[in-house]
């Protein structure tokens, strides 16, 4: 597998967002890998607790689940690959794993590998429901949420339920996070083959518009019910990083380029991602860090003799710990940044 670029309040957007200091900087730690060369991280839990994938030394790609400095492997489900997307207070794990091959029923006969969602507790490693789908994120009660074969889907206590979608065909939507009152978001298609970020609670999907073009998806929610995620423009000339609350989207422009994504948000209203630089001969995207009404590069906080190249930000805890993947040294590696003020 290789690394790709995945409580409503009374609080209204105008109140500001808690405060990021324009000084403040980060320690920058390598996760290293599997045993291969590259990694990638994707959450982390209030205890820095992170997850992700990594490549082996065999050259398999593995969910991991790195802890106290050390990275341990969660294996697969009999297939060749994993990814860790999710880990909750407890430690819990979801993502998504290839099963064991199968043979096609045609001529000539090919191997298939189907992929499904997956929890790990305590290292055991146990499928969700039926192959075709994937988890992407674990709330504090083991709720998980993801794709199943007809669409976004909630599995909670061995219960799998359909989200619904917004208008769109069957299998057009997708759940992508959550947070401990179940409330999801993640995105729909929609008749017209647009699709939309959506907000779901209580069997109710409700979409959240978009910065004036003609599409969005949603990405991050935290427990007040504030989501982030990515959305066109006017005129679909660009496509920026939001947060949504209180019924509002507000845009949280870019590092200078056309682009940017969140991809998560944490209780104090900080959203992570990544955005096309302002150098037109930027290569890669650059990871960023939004508070205090401002977006900050994050490569810029990190002190320059590092040698890091730091891509995504995936995942932020409310310490204001950050994890993601970035180059170091000519390798896709993940990464922990911790606040030093």
């Amino acid at each position: 597998m290789t690394i790709s670029l995945v409580r409503r309040t009374a609080r209204l957007l105008s109140i500001a967002l808690p405060m990021l200091c324009s000084a403040a900087t980060y320690t920058v730690t390598d996760l290293g890998t599997l045993g291969g060369t590259e990694s990638i991280a994707t959450a982390i839990n209030a205890s820095g607790e992170i997850t992700g994938g990594a490549t082996t030394s065999a050259g398999a790609y593995h969910a991991f689940l790195y802890a106290n400095g050390s990275m341990k492997d969660l294996g697969t489900l009999g297939g060749p690959s994993s990814q860790g997307q999710g880990i909750n207070k407890s430690g819990e794990i979801a993502g998504y794993a290839q099963l064991p091959p199968t043979v096609s029923a045609g001529w000539p006969p090919r191997p298939v590998s189907l992929y499904s969602g997956f929890t790990d507790s305590n290292g055991v490693m146990t499928a969700l429901g039926a192959p075709g789908g994937a988890a992407y994120a674990i709330n504090d009660a083991g709720q998980v949420v993801g794709e199943c074969s007809g669409g976004a889907c909630l599995f909670s206590a061995g219960t799998v339920t359909s989200l619904g979608s917004l208008g769109g065909t069957s299998g057009s939507t997708e759940a992508t996070a959550m947070n401990s009152s179940a409330e999801v978001v993640g995105y729909s298609y929609l008749p017209d083959g647009n699709f939309r970020g959506f907000f779901w609670i209580n069997g109710s999907m409700t979409a959240l518009g978009t910065l004036g073009g003609d599409w969005s998806q949603a990405y991050g929610i935290n427990e007040a019910g504030e989501i982030t995620g990515i959305a066109y423009t006017s005129g679909n000339l660009g496509a920026h990083a939001f947060i949504y609350a209180n019924g509002e989207m507000k845009d949280l422009g870019t590092l200078g380029g056309a682009y940017s994504t969140g991809t998560a948000i944490n209780s104090k209203g900080v959203v992570v991602g990544y955005a096309t630089p302002a150098n037109p001969n930027a290569t890669s995207y650059h990871a960023f860090v939004y508070g205090g009404s401002k977006m900050y590069d994050l490569n810029g906080l990190i002190g320059s003799k590092t040698g890091w190249v730091l891509e995504s930000a995936n995942g932020i805890n409310d310490s204001g710990e950050i994890v993601g993947y970035g180059s170091i040294n000519g390798n896709e590696h993940g990464f922990l940044l911790k606040p030093t003020k």
